[in-house]
C-alpha cells in the first residue's frame, strides 16, 4: 500500500494571503467580517493573492503521509498548473507531476500524478486577528495516477499485476485526499502555516518544533522518515534576499547517522529527476553545497548562509553521498530500520 496521498496543493498556498495588502487589517473590523452576508466581500480579498495560486503551487512540493500524524514517507512535486476564476467565483485549477514514496513491500515507489479541482475558496478571522483562508474542494476530476518505478527486484518481476492495482489504488487514494481541501492561516505577524481539512478559527497544526514567535520565515516544520538507502528532497527552497541564511533545527532517531545537505536547485532537480526515474539511488549529479551530518540523540542546529536562489535540502541515508553509509538493505518484504529526522528549517538574516 503507498502512503496516503495528503494535499498535494497544500503547501502552494502558503504565501497566497501574503500578496494582498496588509490582509490582516480586514479582521480589525471585528465579528462583521465573518457574517455570512459579507462572503462577497471576502472573496474579493482573497483575489488580491490568488492570482498567483500557481506559481506557489510550482515552486512546492507537497509531503505525503499515511495519516496526519504520521510522519511523511514520500513528496509530491507539482510541475505544471493552470487556473482560473468561474463565473460563481470558485478557483478552478489543473495540475500535474512527479513524486515518490516508501513501502517496506516494495520500497521506494515513484509515479505522476494529475487531476483538475474546483475549490470553493473563503477566510475567516481568529480573535489574535490571524487569517485562517478556506479552500474546500468541490469538485475533483478522477486523478491521472501512473506508477513509474517500483524499487524492489521481486515487485518488478510481478509487475504485470502489482502496477495496474497500484495505479487504480493511487487514483481512489488521491481522489479521497484530496476532498479533504485545505485551511492557510496567516498571523497577524506575517507568518504562513497550513494543514489538510478545515481547522476552526484558533486551532493550529502540529509541528515537530514551536517555531512560533520567531523574526524568521518558517519554510517547512516535518518529521521525515527515510529507509536505509534512500533520500528525500525537501524544497525547492527560496531565498529572496542577500544577507540571508539558512536556519536548521533538526533531531535524528531511529539510526546512529545520517548526512544533510543542500543543494543549488538546478543540481538537486537533476538529483530528483534521477531519483523519480530510476529504481537503484545512485550518486549526486554533483557536490553538495553544503553537508554535514546528523548524530542520534543530539539536536542539531546550523545557519548555512546563502546568496539568492532555490535551494533543495537533501535528507540522505545511501551510502553513495556524504560521509555515512547505512547496512545494506536485507531485501524484499525485509523490515527495515528507517531514520526519522525531525526538522524545522526557517530563512533568516545571516548571522
Amino acid at each position: 500500500m503507498l502512503p496516503a496521498m495528503r494535499a498535494p496543493l497544500v503547501l502552494i498556498a502558503a504565501v497566497l494571503l501574503a500578496l494582498a495588502c496588509s490582509p490582516n487589517s480586514v479582521c480589525k473590523m471585528g465579528a462583521a467580517i465573518n457574517d455570512p452576508s459579507n462572503r462577497t466581500m471576502r472573496r474579493n480579498i482573497m483575489s488580491f493573492g490568488l492570482s498567483q495560486f500557481c506559481q506557489q503551487m510550482t515552486t512546492h512540493n507537497a509531503p505525503l503521509k499515511l495519516s496526519s500524524d504520521a510522519p511523511v514517507t514520500g513528496r509530491f512535486y507539482p510541475q505544471h498548473c493552470t487556473q482560473q476564476t468561474l463565473a460563481n467565483g470558485d478557483l478552478w485549477v489543473q495540475f500535474d507531476g512527479m513524486g515518490y514514496a516508501f513501502t517496506n513491500l516494495s520500497r521506494k515507489v515513484s509515479f505522476t500524478m494529475g487531476a483538475t479541482i474546483q475549490y470553493d475558496e473563503d477566510f475567516k478571522c481568529a480573535d489574535d486577528n490571524s487569517i485562517y483562508a478556506y479552500f474546500a474542494t468541490r469538485t475533483v476530476s478522477p486523478p491521472n495516477f501512473q506508477i513509474l518505478q517500483i524499487e524492489a527486484s521481486i515487485a518488478n518481476l510481478v509487475s504485470t499485476w502489482v502496477v495496474p492495482y497500484a495505479n487504480n489504488f493511487g487514483n481512489q487514494m488521491v481522489s479521497a485526499q484530496l476532498a479533504q481541501g485545505f485551511t492557510v492561516i496567516q498571523g497577524d505577524d506575517g507568518s504562513t502555516d497550513f494543514d489538510v481539512g478545515h481547522l476552526n478559527p484558533g486551532q493550529k497544526p502540529k509541528h515537530p518544533f514551536d517555531v512560533h514567535g520567531s523574526d524568521r520565515l518558517l519554510v517547512e516544520s516535518q518529521r521525515v522518515q527515510v529507509a536505509s538507502n534512500e533520500r528525500d528532497f525537501i524544497g525547492p527552497i527560496e531565498v529572496k534576499d542577500a544577507g540571508r541564511a539558512l536556519f536548521f533545527l533538526m533531531q535524528l532517531d531511529g539510526s546512529q547517522a545520517i548526512d544533510v545537505m543542500l543543494m543549488p536547485k538546478a543540481q538537486g532537480d537533476m538529483a530528483l529527476q534521477a531519483y523519480v526515474n530510476y529504481g537503484p539511488v545512485g550518486a549526486l549529479p554533483a557536490p553538495p553545497q553544503f553537508s554535514d551530518v546528523l548524530q542520534f540523540g543530539v539536536q542539531y542546529q546550523r545557519a548555512v548562509p546563502v546568496p539568492p536562489g532555490m535551494y533543495y535540502v537533501v535528507i540522505d541515508n545511501t551510502p553513495s553521498a556524504g560521509q555515512v553509509a547505512p547496512p545494506a538493505t536485507l531485501g524484499f518484504g525485509a523490515a527495515d530500520q528507517p531514520a526519522v529526522v525531525s526538522y524545522s528549517i526557517q530563512i533568516g538574516d545571516a548571522p
